[in-house]
């Protein structure tokens, strides 16, 4: 069974490693890929891991105590508060690898280009590229935020959780959700176990989707693969 917390893209430093460490990120791995929206009990995890309940239990001990997961009312077992610390520390890591294509996005399709993540029910942009060329962008910012439910970065996100098989071929189109006059385009950002964000554009002008949509799917593959999926 392949080990779901490696990375092919992680580097080796060498020397021995820990099967304990080693068998608890796959765990966290695990309950924060999405493939268990609803949570996991300790049977399921058992055979995701293919070690014995007893494990497990000795594993989510050790986590819990970091708040890196929590058992829900109905026993089943999910991700803690405790990964709001590592997403935030992981932040600038992600932003980095967003910028480059945000900016030949941006002057590409001529309209602000924007990475927004899911934090806390909604989506909040992390990093925003206007246009070299034009002198009328629509305004956005970096900590913007809104429900995930309403604009087109928040329902791309929510394409990617809800049919992550399918969505990274997907976008969004959105007209005057969040800003009278505005228009916009997002697609999710997936293959990244932990992360749920959209790349998109926002424009005072009418989008050609048909144009417009197949580069911002793109911009979406590129950062995901700056990321290290695949």
């Amino acid at each position: 069974m392949s080990d779901p917390s490696a990375s092919p893209s992680s580097p080796d430093l060498g020397g021995e490693t820990s099967q304990t460490m080693d068998r608890g990120l796959a765990l966290l791995s695990v309950l924060t890929s999405g493939s268990r929206p609803a949570g996991a009990t300790i049977t399921e995890l058992a055979a995701d891991l293919n070690v014995g309940r007893p494990v497990i239990y000795r594993l989510l001990a050790s986590l819990a105590r970091h708040d890196l997961v929590a058992r829900r009312a109905d026993g089943r077992v999910g991700p803690g508060l405790g990964l709001l610390r590592w997403g935030s520390a992981a932040r600038p890591l992600v932003v980095e690898a967003a910028i480059p294509v945000l900016r030949v996005l941006a002057d590409t399709v001529n309209a602000t280009a924007h990475l927004a993540i899911a934090e806390q029910g909604e989506a909040l942009a992390v990093a925003v590229v206007e246009p070299t060329l034009g002198d009328l962008h629509v305004s956005y910012r970096v900590g913007a935020r809104h429900p995930l439910d309403a604009g087109a970065a928040g329902r791309a996100i929510l394409l990617g959780r809800d049919d992550p098989p399918h969505a990274a071929e997907r976008y969004v189109v959105t007209d005057g959700e969040l800003q009278a006059g505005a228009h916009g385009l997002a697609a999710p950002v997936v293959g990244i176990p932990g992360l749920e964000a959209s790349v998109g554009v926002v424009s005072l002008q009418a989008l050609d989707a048909d144009r417009v949509g197949p580069r911002v799917v793109a911009a979406a593959h590129a950062v995901s693969a700056a990321l290290g999926a695949g």
